[in-house]
């Protein structure tokens, strides 16, 4: 479907991989502060667009599904302007 991100989980694995110099295969499930702001910066790169993630949304990514799911709703989500 245009317009849909095609962001999925072994994406964000694979960029996870790119910070920490590990194999995709040994990158941990668990993320920290550090790895979810490389992962903002990489997933607003590549699409080009803000993510203006909320307090909240941010403080409930601990791990790369929840990092999954709020980035795809916020990719999906309308731009504003």
């Amino acid at each position: 479907m245009p317009g849909q991100p095609d962001l999925g989980r072994a994406d964000l694995v694979s960029m996870l991989a790119e910070l920490t110099a590990k194999p995709a295969d040994q990158v941990p499930d668990r993320i920290g502060s550090m790895e979810l702001a490389w992962l903002v910066h990489l997933v607003e790169q590549r699409y080009d667009r803000r993510l203006d993630l909320t307090d909240d949304q941010l403080a409930g990514i601990r791990t790369v599904d929840d990092a999954l799911a709020v980035l795809h709703t916020s990719l999906t989500a309308p731009a504003d302007g």
